[in-house]
Order: C-alpha cells, then sequence, then structure tokens
C-alpha cells in the first residue's frame, strides 16, 4: 500500500460523487487506500455553517489514519481540506475548484506551507470565481491549473485524472 488518501465531496454531493468516486478507484488501482467521509448532514447547516463540522468530520477522518494523509477536495471538499491542513500534517493537497472565501465564515482560504498542492481550477466557474483562488497561488507561488470549463470541471475529469496520477507520482519519488 503507498499511502492514505481521503477524498472530500463538495456541497450538495455525496461521498458518491462523480470526480471523487472517479479519483478514489483510479488512486486504488494505483496502490492507495481511500477513504470519502459523508458531509451531507454538515451541508444542511448552509454554506458557512457547514465548515467547522466538516472540518471536524475531516480531521476525525485523519487522526483515524497511521500516517500524514493526501487530502483530495472538491468545491467545499477543497476549502475544508486546505484549513484542515493547518491542523494536521498531510502528505500532499489536490484541490478542485476551490473557493477562496466563503460568505458568512470568518475566515478565507488558507492550507499550511510546505505542504505539496495542486489546485485545479475552471476559467468559466460562476460559483467560485476563479479569481480568488488565481490570487492565492499567485501570493503562495502553488501550481494551479486553470482549464475551460465551469465549476463542476465535467469535461475536464480525464485531464484531472492524468493531474492526479502525476501529483501522487511526484508524491512517491
Amino acid at each position: 500500500m503507498r499511502g492514505q488518501i481521503i477524498l472530500s465531496h463538495g456541497s450538495d454531493s455525496g461521498p458518491d460523487a462523480t470526480k471523487v468516486s472517479i479519483l478514489a478507484t483510479f488512486a486504488e488501482s494505483l496502490g492507495w487506500k481511500t477513504q470519502r467521509p459523508d458531509y451531507r448532514t454538515d451541508d444542511q447547516l448552509g454554506f458557512a455553517g457547514a465548515i467547522d463540522p466538516r472540518i471536524q468530520r475531516l480531521l476525525s477522518a485523519i487522526d483515524s489514519v497511521d500516517v500524514p494523509p493526501v487530502l483530495v477536495g472538491s468545491s467545499m471538499g477543497a476549502f475544508v481540506s486546505g484549513l484542515a491542513s493547518l491542523q494536521r500534517p498531510v502528505a500532499g493537497l489536490f484541490l478542485l475548484a476551490t473557493p477562496s472565501e466563503i460568505p458568512g465564515y470568518r475566515q478565507a482560504f488558507n492550507l499550511a506551507e510546505g505542504v505539496p498542492t495542486l489546485l485545479y481550477h475552471g476559467w468559466r466557474d460562476d460559483v467560485c470565481m476563479p479569481e480568488g483562488i488565481i490570487d492565492f497561488a499567485g501570493r503562495r507561488r502553488l501550481p494551479l491549473m486553470v482549464v475551460d470549463d465551469d465549476h463542476r470541471l465535467s469535461d475536464s475529469v480525464d485531464r484531472i485524472v492524468e493531474q492526479f496520477g502525476l501529483f501522487l507520482a511526484g508524491l512517491a519519488a
């Protein structure tokens, strides 16, 4: 086994969402162990209200594994993955359609320094406008792929899987 990956779905979604399911299956085919926390009950609290319960659920998942995991998240899942990395050691962050802030929440998006990270976003994302994450990535000098796609990144799944494979290979090297 190569390690542990925790995949966090977005709001109005679930642990069997398309992207996290495809990425989990792909990672498992490479020998990684995966888990996908279910945040649906947390999401009933609204966007800002769901963040702290989601972080607590993710921290519990991190605490349940023996080695620092790779965190993968989409949208709200990306937001809480970054914030969780401030509280627990993680091996990497692979974040999709990341909001730079959640209206009504006390803290903007952030992540731990020195953690291998790849941000992936769509130019046509009208839910999490790309300008915020572009600015964040620029200030932190983080790798960012921006593609001609919308918030769901449905047209980019094959490229996301390819980048995820390269990201995991880089962690293993």
